[in-house]
């Protein structure tokens, strides 16, 4: 499995987005090809490498964070994984100049400039594509649960939507986004994308944003659903539930051969809608049952489901722990949201950019946003032990 992570590019100082990641990924050259740049000049998106353990991964996702950071922070900048930047402004940022974003911008107009939100992609590796898109089925319904968890885009231009993931609500305006959909085999999955190809309204099957896609160019499905993650612990959380999801939708396609997908799925967008809106603080729609249940028992069901998968992977301990952790934390909208309470929504961004360079806020006292600036300026802070 392997994981991309976007982040958001803040000015320490006001604490507000800012269109220049192009300086921070100068600074990267060295580490050419472990990042890369996005549709928008404030975005940038590390690639981790193939891991078949947590640990592993989790190490990775820590060391590309920490080589970020230090990045930024040479120029009074921070990065911040979060689905939205609390503090942004319309107009302030503009598509990077490479000809595929910048045609993007041009066709999508204002879709494209309000493209301010990140993302964390998680790919697992599947046995073929058929197999892949077969397990589609399967796999869908127990997104949503994976979105609550990653939840973390309350704000929205210095306002509180009242959504968990507002950026889910803004990624759903590109016509290619939501649910897959239940496709055959391969063969028939490809016609769809490239009559959608043909249609002119996206140029490439790249622009397939569906909540699970087979990757277009790995032997992998690849998970986007989930906004990006200010714990690394949760992007791990994440990745481990979708490989043990992934791993066992295969199983039940390859079972199932050449069988048709006889269930239906209108239900899932709004279960999408769901759990956008609750995070982890409300219900979510129960995959099983269909119906609204709080989101603990709905991912603690997740979890018992997929146990013996995650024990046959190593996984099941730390994914136990990390699910009880995220319960007791709260989703990051919830953090966000508390600390604005308790402060303002810089002291909020704070936290933000602490999380994401993985200091546990919840362990000191939380310092003002000149002092968080020093800090970032001095490099950040290391990282914390996770693996016991």
């Amino acid at each position: 499995m392997g994981v991309e992570e976007e982040f958001h590019v803040i000015d320490v100082e006001s604490g507000a987005l800012t269109p220049r990641a192009a300086p921070v990924l100068g600074r990267l050259s060295r580490h050419r090809g472990d990042f890369t740049q996005e549709l928008n000049q404030s975005v940038v998106e590390s690639n981790s490498g193939v891991h078949a353990l947590l640990n592993e991964l989790h190490a990775d996702l820590s060391a590309s964070r920490r080589r970020l950071n230090a990045a930024a922070a040479s120029q009074g900048l921070a990065i911040m994984a979060a689905g939205a930047a609390p503090l942004a402004r319309l107009g302030a940022v503009h598509p990077t100049d490479d000809p595929r974003y910048l045609a993007m911008a041009d066709e999508y107009r204002r879709v494209a400039d309000e493209q301010l939100i990140c993302g964390a992609q998680v790919h697992v590796d599947v046995p073929d594509r058929d197999t892949a898109v077969r397990a589609l089925c399967a796999l869908s319904p127990w997104l949503p649960p994976l979105l609550a968890l990653s939840a973390s885009s309350p704000y929205w231009l210095g306002t509180d939507t009242g959504y968990a993931s507002w950026r889910t609500m803004l990624w759903q305006r590109w016509p290619t986004s939501g649910p897959a959909g239940c496709f055959t085999g391969a063969a028939e999955y490809d016609a769809a994308v490239s009559e959608l190809v043909d249609s002119g309204v996206i140029s490439d099957p790249g622009m397939i944003y569906y909540d699970v896609r087979p990757s277009a160019h790995l032997q992998t499905l690849e998970l986007r659903i989930c906004d990006s993650c200010p714990r690394v612990e949760t992007v791990v959380l994440v990745a481990a539930l979708f490989r043990a999801l992934v791993t066992d939708a295969c199983a039940h396609a390859e079972a199932a051969g050449d069988a048709v997908c006889g269930d239906r799925h209108e239900w899932l967008r709004t279960a999408t809608w769901r759990a956008a809106r609750s995070g982890l603080e409300g219900d979510l729609i129960d995959p099983v049952t269909r119906r609204p249940a709080p989101a603990p028992v709905v991912v603690r069901t997740m979890l018992r489901r997929l146990r013996p998968t995650l024990e046959a992977y190593g996984d099941w301990e730390a994914a136990h722990r990390l699910v009880e952790e995220a319960l007791a934390r709260g989703s990051a909208a919830h953090r966000l949201r508390r600390a604005a309470a308790d402060d303002d929504l810089l002291a909020a961004v704070d936290l933000f950019l602490a999380e994401t360079r993985g200091e546990d806020w919840s362990r000191r006292r939380r310092p003002g946003p000149r002092r968080v600036a020093a800090r970032s300026r001095a490099g950040g802070m290391p990282a914390r032990v996770f693996w016991r």
